[in-house]
């Protein structure tokens, strides 16, 4: 019943960074949870026999627990895993990434997941969005599954500049310098210069960040991942599968390209490349990120991927590796039906969640490819997110 504790051992972290336990025949989701620990939760909410509930005790500590930088967890920006040991916090994300390829892709056994590390546990993000409220003079983060703005002077997983740049906020707000009408700010630091703007910014400022051997062009307002050093590797591990897929016959897709930074490396290994990307102002940086490589083998596409996949692509010829990294909803069913009938030799799966990663992966196999390997990075510390890229190959090629 809702409102009544019951004394669970968390078996696991899953999606969402949920610790699951079974207890009084139910299974129960407990968050802020470690694998090991035995708490002592109160049921919020009840669907048949699954419980969701929230610590009200911890009764034994799981071998796993430390404490938490943080000890306010509406302040801390989401970081639902840094009560956990940093190399537990891996194990958790392999664990979790396996549970949701064995339960949604069907894949049993799981191969080993491997994690690369984050060179950074605290200091790693090079982007961010403070919220302001003008009523209480707040300015900092929403509080979880709110938009309660929480006060934040100081959080430990920015990087010293964009840390700067939130004290910067912080002392605007306080000299009145804020408008009304911004309520919320992006924050990005780049290797040349740093931006604070609102996001409703009509024209966002240029932000320019080397990885690998490019410097790449983007605004602040476009998509580009926080962990510039993991970033790295993400990108490494898309090389290494395209060093494959080149010695098959064909072009390379990069789906969701963002403002390049798989198209321009896919340029170098491949003789023709089409990126598709759906914001205009991505797409345009797409090309001079291209441009300033010296590459003109590489088409991007302004278009929904969705809609750009679903036309006739036959004119596009043989395709020998096809890289996709959607949102965190992932690329979808119809989507991956399309794909499919593009026949890649060759396919890198990137993405940020494990659960959606796994539909798309289910989709893959089930039209026929084979599932090579995984792996995981970790992109984003003392949180629950994880990225993960997958090579599948297709039976036949």
């Amino acid at each position: 019943m809702p409102g009544l504790p019951v004394d669970v051992t968390i078996d696991r972290i899953v999606g969402e960074g949920r610790g699951i336990g079974f207890a009084d025949g139910m299974t129960i989701f407990v968050p802020l949870t470690a694998p090991g620990d035995t708490v002592r939760a109160r049921i919020k909410r009840l669907q048949g026999t699954v419980a969701h509930g929230e610590i009200e005790e911890i009764l034994t500590p799981s071998p796993m627990r430390i404490e938490p930088r943080i000890a306010d967890v509406d302040a801390s920006g989401g970081l639902d895993l840094q009560h956990i040991a940093y190399a537990d916090q891996l194990a958790v994300k392999a664990g979790a990434i396996g549970d949701s390829l064995r339960r949604i892709a069907g894949i049993d056994p799981v191969p080993e997941i491997p994690i690369t590390p984050s060179p950074q546990e605290w200091g790693y993000r090079t982007r961010a969005e403070f919220q302001v409220d003008h009523e209480s003079g707040a300015v900092g983060y929403f509080a979880p599954n709110s938009h309660r703005v929480v006060d934040v002077e100081e959080s430990p997983i920015l990087t010293p500049e964009v840390q700067a740049l939130l004290t910067t906020l912080r002392d605007d707000k306080a000299a009145n310098l804020v408008p009304r009408a911004a309520r919320e700010y992006r924050a990005v630091s780049g290797d040349a210069g740093s931006v604070l703007e609102p996001t409703d910014t009509a024209k966002s400022r240029l932000v320019m960040r080397q990885v690998g051997e490019d410097m790449f062009r983007f605004s602040a307002e476009c998509f580009f991942q926080p962990n510039i050093p993991v970033a790295q590797a993400v990108l490494d591990r898309v090389n290494e599968i395209a060093d494959v897929a080149r010695n098959s016959d064909g072009i390379a897709l990069d789906l969701y390209c963002g403002v390049g930074l798989f198209t321009v490396s896919l340029a170098r290994r491949f003789k023709r490349v089409v990126g598709v990307e759906s914001m205009l102002a991505a797409s345009k940086y797409a090309e001079e990120n291209l441009e300033t490589a010296d590459l003109a083998n590489g088409r991007i596409v302004t278009a929904p991927v969705e809609h750009w996949i679903a036309g006739d692509r036959s004119p596009i010829g043989r395709v020998a590796l096809a890289v996709f990294d959607p949102p965190r909803t992932g690329a979808g069913k119809d989507t991956i039906q399309h794909l499919l009938r593009l026949k890649p030799a060759h396919v890198a799966a990137v993405s940020c969640d494990p659960a959606t990663f796994a539909r798309d992966i289910r989709g893959l196999i089930e039209g026929g490819y084979e599932f090579v390997d995984v792996q995981g990075y970790d992109m984003f510390p003392q949180t629950h997110h994880v990225e993960i890229v997958g090579h599948l190959r297709r039976q036949d090629a």
